[in-house]
């Protein structure tokens, strides 16, 4: 997959999606969230990938937030909901993905890597929301994952005093799973990746659409029906009878059923 914002490659079970813009901190463009959506969506296609990893190109910055140019258009949503449709296909993912923070989680990055399912950072990452003292705010993502990660007063904490999180801090919150020397953090991150693709990959989608299903709503719900339908329901011999009572225009046998 070309892209012009990110780049992707794949190490056995492994696809890493980098974020390419080190020169203005990795930040989020309209361009760059469709790009990242798209490469998800694709991901989500093939078998080839377990787990994906989401990292930031360089060694200074995992992600520092959106960009405000070409966003501002919100009458039109022409802005917002790449950045929304962005953290959505990272939930949808049925693969688990772990984010490696490589620096400055900041923002709508912070945010990014919150969405993830797991999240390994360097010794000197540092973890920050800073939208009330530039203009911006959060009031999705950013404040009900938070508030499951580190609890309702220190999510409002860093979302009204904007302190900066070291990483052992981040650690002992409960906002990210674990910290690593900086030079050490490609290779951990390699290493917890091949360790979750040795599960079994229907089981750990079953259990994200069962995490994912409580913010959801319907369509949280609704994905995790459809998954047990297909992979489930559809093998039973309740199914199996009443699909084929149904095709020959007879009363099932209930008996048949399996209980």
């Amino acid at each position: 997959m070309d892209f012009a914002e990110i780049t992707y490659h794949e190490d056995g079970p492994i696809g890493t999606l980098t974020l390419n813009r080190p020169q203005d901190g990795n930040m989020f463009t309209p361009l760059m969230c469709h790009e990242i959506r798209d490469c998800i969506n694709a991901v989500r296609r093939e078998t080839r990938t377990r787990v994906l990893v989401i990292t930031g190109a360089g060694d200074r910055f995992f992600c520092i937030g959106g960009r405000k140019e070409g966003m501002e258009d919100t009458l039109l949503y022409a802005g917002v909901l790449p950045t929304l449709e962005m953290y959505e296909s990272i939930d949808r993912l049925q693969k688990p993905v772990i984010a490696s923070v490589n620096g400055f989680a900041v923002g709508g990055g912070n945010v990014l890597q919150m969405v993830c399912d797991l999240t390994i950072a360097k010794e000197s990452a540092v973890f920050r929301q800073v939208g009330p003292m530039m203009g911006s705010f959060d009031a999705g993502y950013g404040t009900w994952y938070l508030e499951d990660l580190v609890g309702k007063k220190r999510a409002k904490e860093m979302w009204y005093r904007n302190p900066k999180i070291s990483a052992r801090e981040a650690l002992d919150w409960g906002l990210i799973n674990q910290v690593v020397p900086d030079a050490e953090l490609a290779e951990a991150t390699r290493k917890m990746a091949l360790e979750i693709a040795d599960r079994g990959a229907f089981a750990l989608a079953s259990i994200k659409a069962a995490f994912n299903a409580r913010h959801g709503g319907v369509g949280g719900l609704s994905r995790m029906a459809h998954d047990l339908l297909l992979r489930g329901y559809l093998d039973t011999d309740e199914h199996h009878e009443l699909a084929e009572a149904f095709a020959q225009r007879r009363a099932p046998d209930a008996d048949k059923f399996g209980h």
